[in-house]
């Protein structure tokens, strides 16, 4: 048996678990303030880009069960809106005032059912984001919600593809790759 002595420096932790709580978010693996007010913005930005897009398609005359589930999206999207401006302000930042560059895209394409595989692209790219950084989320609050709006988006996604499979036979894939 070794005898230990009091200058022996084996068996020292240089930061005790109990110091863990005081850790640097990204240390820890967290997404940082900025990284988070930023993904939150950008989210943010797509949100209202979809909203708009949605409002201008259905005054462009959408109909049927394509407009009542872009009307059903479009109550998502709003409500998601409100709930990034209220964790981006919780982060004591100022919620981003544009519109995503996907509005301008998207209203650049005049068949309609492109359109809508465009925005259900859009969903997919949002719904990549999501699945990217909620394990990255320190804040439980926080990752219930983004967890809710992903689970909104894929099933927002299996819907366009159910209508467009029942109206053509085929799911049509838009201009961007899933």
């Amino acid at each position: 048996m070794t005898q230990r002595r009091d200058d022996d420096a084996t068996g020292q932790v240089s930061s005790p678990a109990c110091s863990m709580h005081e850790a640097d978010d990204a240390y820890m693996g967290y997404a940082e303030k900025d990284e988070l007010t930023a993904f939150l913005n950008e989210l943010l930005e797509a949100e209202r880009a979809r909203v708009r897009v949605i409002l201008e398609s259905a005054r462009g005359g959408a109909g049927g069960r394509i407009l009542a589930l872009m009307r059903t999206i479009e109550r998502e999207e709003a409500r998601w809106w409100t709930m990034l401006i209220r964790y981006i302000t919780e982060l004591g930042e100022t919620p981003s005032p544009k519109v995503g560059a996907f509005f301008d895209e998207a209203m650049a394409i005049a068949d309609f059912g492109e359109r809508i595989a465009f925005l259900k692209c859009d969903q997919s790219r949002v719904a990549r984001m999501l699945r990217e950084m909620l394990p990255r989320l320190r804040d439980s609050r926080l990752c219930a919600d983004l967890a809710e709006m992903l689970r909104s988006k894929e099933a927002n996604i299996a819907v366009v593809d159910d209508i467009f499979e029942r109206d053509t036979g085929v799911i049509r894939q838009g201009r961007r790759s899933i």
